[in-house]
C-alpha cells in the first residue's frame, strides 16, 4: 500500500516553528526566510485542510490541532534522523567535551541529558566542571557553557536561556511575617560564594538599602553550597531563579521579595566550529533552555509577577 504522505519541507518548516512559536526563529534555524517558513506552513494547512497556527499582526500560537499534530512529527522527524544516523555505517564514533559550571551541571544539565544521548546515542558526552575563564587550546574542549553578560569573543557562541539572579530562602524564614520587605534583612543571614555574579552588596543598592548590616553572614567556595544552606534554613542567597524553580514549585524554597532588584544575564555555549555533534547539542539546548523558560513563566504568572519580568529585571546594557 502506497503512502500518503505530506511535503517533508513542509514538515520541517512547521516542527520548527511549532518547536519555537515563532515564523522568524524557525526561519533562522532552517536559513531561509520569514516568508519561506510562511509558505510552507500554509501549503501544510492546506494539505491538511485545517489551521495549525492562529496568526496576528504580532505572533502566532499554535491551534489545538497544532499542538497535538507537533508532537507527533517532532517524535517522526527525531526518529528518522536517528535511524538515518544508525545505518551510515561509516560514520566514527563521536566525543564531545563539554566544560560547564559546577551547580548548573549538577542541577539543570544532567538532569536533561538523556534526552540528548536518546537523539544521538552514537555521540559519547565527556563532562567536566569548571568556572575559569575559557580556553580551548589549553583545556581541549568542544563546547563550553558559561553564564555571562556578552558572547565570549573569538569563538561561536549560542544563547539558550535567560538567567535571572535573586534572592531565594527556605519557606520557613517568612512565617510570622519576618520577612516581606528587604529591610527585614537585617534579622537574617546573608549567604555568599566566591564566584558569585551578583554581590549581596550590589543587589541592596539596587533596591535601596545600600547600608544594611544582617544579623550575620555565611559564605561558601561553590554556589552549589550556599544554595543547600538556604534549602537547609541558614539564610538567604542570591542564586539564578531557572537552579531554584523545582524546590520553588514543590514549595520547599521561596523568593521573598519577587523580582525585585533582580539581575538577568545569558547562559551561552561556546565553540570553535559547529560541527554536527556540536551544532546538535547547540540546538538541544535551545530547546532544553526553551522549556525551562515557559515552566518558569508560567510559575512566575501563577505567582502574580509582572508580564515579562523574568527578561528585563536589572539587565546589563
Amino acid at each position: 500500500m502506497s503512502r500518503k504522505l505530506p511535503p517533508l519541507n513542509a514538515l520541517r518548516a512547521f516542527e520548527a516553528a511549532g518547536r519555537y512559536v515563532s515564523f522568524t526563529k524557525a526561519a533562522t534555524e532552517l536559513n531561509v526566510t520569514h516568508g519561506a517558513v510562511s509558505r510552507q506552513v500554509a501549503l501544510l494547512e492546506e494539505y491538511l485542510g485545517t489551521a495549525l497556527f492562529h496568526r496576528s499582526a504580532s505572533q502566532v500560537s499554535l491551534t489545538e490541532t497544532g499542538r497535538s499534530y507537533l508532537s507527533e512529527v517532532t517524535a517522526a522527524l527525531d526518529r528518522l534522523a536517528l535511524a538515518s544516523m544508525q545505518v551510515s555505517d561509516h560514520a566514527a564514533p563521536v566525543v564531545l567535551h563539554v566544560n560547564a559550571p559546577p551547580t548548573f551541571t549538577m542541577r539543570w544539565l544532567i538532569a536533561r541529558m538523556s534526552s540528548f544521548q536518546r537523539k544521538r546515542p552514537d555521540v559519547e558526552i565527556k563532562l567536566r566542571t569548571s568556572v575559569a575563564p575559557i580556553n580551548f587550546q589549553e583545556h581541549g574542549y568542544d563546547v563550553v557553557i558559561r553564564g555571562a553578560n556578552a558572547e565570549t569573543p573569538g569563538c561561536i557562541s549560542e544563547p539558550f536561556m535567560t538567567e535571572l539572579i535573586l534572592p531565594v530562602c527556605h519557606v520557613d524564614l517568612l512565617e510570622g511575617g519576618k520577612l516581606r520587605e528587604p529591610a527585614d534583612l537585617r534579622a537574617h543571614t546573608l549567604i555568599g560564594y566566591a564566584t558569585e555574579p551578583y554581590s549581596w552588596s550590589a543587589w541592596l543598592t539596587a533596591v535601596g538599602h545600600p547600608d544594611l548590616k544582617p544579623s550575620g553572614t555565611l559564605h561558601f567556595e561553590q554556589m552549589y553550597f550556599s544554595l543547600q544552606a538556604a534549602t537547609e534554613g541558614l539564610g538567604v542567597v542570591l542564586v539564578p531563579l531557572f537552579l531554584a524553580i523545582d524546590d520553588i514549585i514543590a514549595g520547599r524554597l521561596c523568593t521573598p521579595f519577587g523580582p525585585l532588584g533582580a539581575k538577568t544575564r545569558r547562559y551561552y555555549a561556546s565553540a570553535l566550529q559547529r560541527v554536527p555533534a556540536v551544532e546538535e547539542f547547540f540546538e538541544w539546548l535551545v530547546r532544553e533552555g526553551l522549556d525551562t523558560e515557559r515552566m518558569m513563566e508560567e510559575w512566575a504568572h501563577s505567582a502574580g509577577w509582572p508580564p515579562a519580568s523574568l527578561h528585563t529585571q536589572g539587565q546589563d546594557s
